[in-house]
């Protein structure tokens, strides 16, 4: 049988979506094979998400290309999707598959591959569909994941909030969601085969359960409909957590990044009576100032977010509040970057992920005029990049002298000493010393006593 060898850029959803195509391949028989290697057919799965990441997928798929010229190289994803002709006129590509086709990659590929059997075999071949006139949530099943202790878990496809810097709703289409049947029966899987902790995650999560009901219901996120049950008064997703916390075996439910409008007092409630709930919120923010959020076309004001946060501060103990931060958008003042600065410093936030804005072509945002340089982002960059490291370490430093329980993942060496490294609920690293009483996927509890490295606490187990 021929060997695959695969390789995923992007985000979380790509690397569930790897795993499944791995996984389908293995079962026909395909010999899975290190992506450096020389191999039959190569498997990227693209990410285009920025002008970026399209060069980055071309760059892999180029160099599929040079480990060995007579391999089949296929690109798979969003970056196909966006850019379907440009790839149509890459020669390193031979088949190009596009999104909710993933689940067919097997059938696709051996199709191809009996192709080229013929006298005249095509020489390229696409396989994409109109992404953006698709209903159907493309259902896929994990048995397992490389990850041996957290598996993540695809629950929702699509986007339907075309902010003015995204290119996603145009690659992965409108929002589809998930039966919770098949949620379910996935997670009671994995957790039958030993994960103790599952990840909930989408392309825009929140929105998890809109398409359950009718296209003429409204903006699930706005709610207050006075004749009409939307989506968010359904509650589909907090309904759906509620359900997977009652699988046996399943200690951990974390939740991907979440749409600050979907922070209610009720949505708080519920989730703080899920012991298995993580107090760890990624609630995506980009902009503390209310003009760029407005030119960045989010649903929300800077107050309003606050507000959010607040929510969940009164609902959970010390929880771990995570953002994403764009830097320079068009037309970002002086002015405008030091409210976001100053509102940044207001929330206090345990980890920021600070982007520098990066143009997208076919979005709003890259026709805007008032681009900044790129020497103006880097400075802009630089100063909250040194106060998420600031405000990182304070974060930590609150679960000194306290008792910390952490999910044991991997075994690593630090300062000539050997630790099992593992994360806290909140997403903390702790370390305790490795011993022969503890092993990979275990639960451990211990004092948080020092700081083995500026990131990682050291247990005491004692």
């Amino acid at each position: 049988m021929k060997s695959v060898a695969l390789h995923n850029l992007g985000c979380k959803v790509n690397a569930y979506e790897i795993e499944n195509m791995q996984q389908k391949l293995q079962e026909r028989g395909y010999d899975i094979v290190p992506f450096d290697s020389i191999a039959d057919v190569y498997i990227v799965n693209t990410c285009t998400v920025t002008n970026i990441a399209d060069r980055k997928s071309r760059q892999m798929l180029h160099r599929a290309k040079k480990l060995n010229p007579n391999a089949v190289v296929v690109a798979v994803g969003c970056y196909v999707q966006t850019g379907e002709a440009q790839v149509e006129k890459d020669a390193c590509i031979d088949l190009a598959i596009g999104n909710n086709r993933k689940k067919d990659i097997v059938e696709i590929l051996e199709a191809f591959l009996k192709n080229r059997e013929q006298e005249e075999p095509a020489d390229f071949v696409s396989e994409v569909i109109d992404i953006n006139h698709t209903n159907e949530y493309e259902e896929m099943q994990l048995e397992k994941t490389a990850e041996h202790t957290r598996a993540y878990i695809k629950i929702q496809d699509g986007c339907n909030q075309f902010c003015s810097y995204c290119i996603i709703p145009y690659a992965r289409g409108r929002v589809r969601s998930r039966k919770p049947e098949d949620v379910l029966q996935e997670i009671r899987g994995l957790a039958k085969r030993g994960y103790k902790e599952v990840v909930i995650t989408g392309i825009h999560l929140s929105s998890y359960g809109m398409d359950f009901i009718g296209p003429n219901d409204g903006d699930y996120l706005e709610g207050g409909k006075d004749l009409r049950k939307t989506a968010f008064e359904r509650a589909y997703l907090i309904s759906l957590i509620e359900k997977i916390a009652e699988i046996d075996g399943l200690e951990r439910i974390r939740l991907g990044s979440l749409e600050p409008r979907i922070i209610t007092g009720e949505f708080v409630k519920r989730l703080a009576a899920i012991d298995k709930v993580c107090p760890h919120f990624h609630l995506s923010l980009q902009s503390g100032c209310d003009e760029t959020l407005k030119r960045m076309n989010r649903h929300y004001t800077a107050g309003e977010y606050y507000e959010k946060v607040k929510l969940l501060r009164q609902g959970f103990e010390n929880p771990a509040i995570t953002t994403d931060v764009i830097v320079g958008f068009p037309q970002e003042s002086e002015e405008e970057f030091e409210k976001t600065k100053a509102f940044l410093e207001k929330v206090h936030f345990f980890e920021m992920h600070i982007f520098k804005y990066s143009r997208r072509k076919g979005t709003v945002a890259d026709r805007l005029p008032g681009q900044l340089t790129d020497a103006q982002k880097t400075v802009r960059s630089a100063q909250l990049l040194e106060m998420e490291a600031l405000h990182s370490k304070e974060y930590r430093s609150t679960y000194l002298e306290k008792e910390v329980e952490i999910l044991v993942e991997e075994k690593k060496e630090i300062g000539g000493e050997f630790y099992w490294i593992g994360h806290t609920k909140t997403y903390v690293k702790g370390a305790v010393l490795a011993t022969g009483d503890i092993t990979e996927n275990q639960l451990v509890k211990g004092t948080a006593k020092r700081f083995l490295t500026d990131e990682v606490l050291l247990l005491d187990i004692r």
